[in-house]
């Protein structure tokens, strides 16, 4: 079972959303589109932006959480390789 790091983005509200998955792409990014809480129901033109898939789901979360200890968006633009660009 493959597993996925994945990183969206929200142009509505300029911001990033950092995750993992054993689910397939589709099937997770519909759900953040659906209506429920959290932190990504608070827009709707959520993109997936970026991914990187992993064999197992501890390496997936290890990823995610690598990622958002970093705290900085100019790090997830570079990691993009966006510089300081926003997605379209």
């Amino acid at each position: 079972m493959a597993c996925c790091f994945y990183i969206l983005y929200s142009k509505t509200l300029d911001k990033y959303y950092v995750g993992h998955t054993c689910d397939s792409m589709e099937e997770r990014l519909a759900k953040h589109l659906s209506n429920h809480q959290g932190y990504t129901a608070k827009a709707k033109d959520w993109l997936l932006v970026y991914s990187e898939t992993f064999a197992t789901k501890v390496e997936a979360y290890s990823r995610e959480r690598e990622v958002k200890k970093w705290k900085s968006k100019k790090r997830i633009e570079a990691l993009l390789g966006k510089g300081s660009e926003h997605p379209d």
